[in-house]
């Protein structure tokens, strides 16, 4: 199960043992943007200020009440996430595979946010999915991240529509369907070979037997066409 965190969703794909799409769907959230608002706010009221407001007692007070709800938005965003995660990964009995974020956390970026607080933000997510997964007994893989949303999963033709769409052989998706899809497969490729970063206190059990869910699992990618 490929787990694919974005700003304002989680997009997962569910493969099965020979590689075969089983489900894709799309988790919605809006908790990451409102907290990189509420952090902003506070920033921007910081540098204000720069020398004197850690002395003033109603900047101080105003800069706490809007941290303090960003931690909860945050907070309440990830456990509910990683709910939605559980419960679909429960019903696959499948292991998830998360972004290995490690190697790209000092890459710059200069887009409206800063690289650092977006991966702080990610991290926090993944923290709480991989938690609840371990919680309930399920296993967690991390791949490599880099180009999942730009390969083909499936070796057909992509075309990429614009940021957002692209054209999969004949079918209108997301790239962020793409990214889960091939982070789903990276993972299954490294349950098969010998080297797996696993999460701590996971046993490494391949004996994995996703069940068969009712619905189509292109019902996704197929509203876009």
């Amino acid at each position: 199960m490929g787990i694919d965190v974005n700003f304002n969703n989680i997009t997962y794909a569910v493969v099965d043992l020979n590689s075969n799409l089983v489900s894709m769907s799309v988790v919605p959230f809006r908790g990451l943007s409102r907290v990189l608002h509420l952090k902003k706010l506070a920033e921007k009221l910081q540098r204000k200020y720069p020398k004197s407001w850690r002395f003033l007692k109603w900047v101080r007070r105003v800069r706490a009440r809007w941290l303090r709800r960003a931690r909860n938005i945050l907070t309440d965003s990830s456990h509910y996430v990683a709910k939605k995660v559980v419960k679909v990964a429960e019903e696959y009995n499948a292991v998830v595979a998360l972004e290995d974020l490690e190697k790209v956390k000092n890459k710059k970026n200069n887009s409206r946010f800063s690289w650092e607080l977006q991966l702080w933000c990610y991290r926090r997510v993944q923290s709480y999915v991989e938690y609840k997964v371990l919680v309930e007994g399920i296993k967690v893989v991390y791949v490599d991240p880099r180009g999942t949303s730009k390969e083909s999963p499936n070796g057909k033709p992509i075309v990429f529509i614009n940021y957002r769409f692209v054209k999969l052989g004949e079918t209108i998706t997301t790239r962020d369907v793409v990214a889960s899809w091939n982070l789903a497969l990276r993972g299954l490729k490294q349950m098969r070979g010998s080297r797996v970063k696993w999460s701590p206190d996971s046993l490494r059990d391949e004996a994995m037997k996703p069940r068969a869910k009712r619905g189509n699992p292109e019902v996704f990618t197929s509203i876009y066409n």
